[in-house]
């Protein structure tokens, strides 16, 4: 299993506890869609290890996992700041036009106004705001994920139809 063949689920963001368990924290939308999961792969130096849950408590956007054969504090605390991953075929369907980031990398920018701007490179996942990201005349430029400005995502067409507010690219362009 590699990572491409994977989607980041969340992180391990400390110990709970002295009998090995951990604080998962879960990065998705609705994390009671991963109740039922029994393992996930964790980042370790690179490589994806899988971990089977002995028992998995959801509380909001936060789990206590307790994996199999992690009986302490001391072999728990290792797998704190690791990186957890779900294969993608575990992924729920969505509904229409909604899309998981992973898969608009690559997909062209069209805004309504100025036609096609650039391919998203990449999507920055922040507390407040998520970015779309995408090189246009050399400069990296940051798009809002919102409804507002985000208006569809064509799969097929592999495309990002955009309204971005004015001033949005001479903001990345004026040095």
């Amino acid at each position: 299993m590699t990572k491409d063949d994977c989607f980041e689920l969340g992180k391990i963001t400390k110990t709970h506890g002295v009998k090995g368990e951990v604080i998962l924290w879960i990065d998705v939308d609705f994390p009671e869609e991963y109740e039922e999961m029994d393992s996930v792969f964790l980042d370790v130096n690179g490589e994806l290890v899988p971990f089977f849950m002995d028992s998995f408590q959801l509380r909001g956007n936060k789990a206590i996992v307790k994996f199999e054969d992690i009986e302490t504090y001391e072999q728990a605390e290792p797998l704190v700041n690791l990186q957890a991953y779900l294969p993608l075929d575990v992924l729920p369907e969505l509904d229409g036009d909604q899309f998981y980031y992973h898969e608009i990398v690559g997909f062209q920018v069209i805004d309504e106004k100025l036609g096609q701007l650039g391919k998203v490179r990449t999507v920055y996942t922040m507390q407040v705001q998520d970015l779309l990201v995408m090189d246009y005349q050399g400069k990296e430029v940051l798009i809002p994920i919102e409804d507002s400005i985000v208006l569809e995502a064509d799969k097929e067409a592999q495309t990002i139809a955009v309204n971005l507010p004015d001033g949005l690219l001479e903001v990345y362009l004026n040095d």
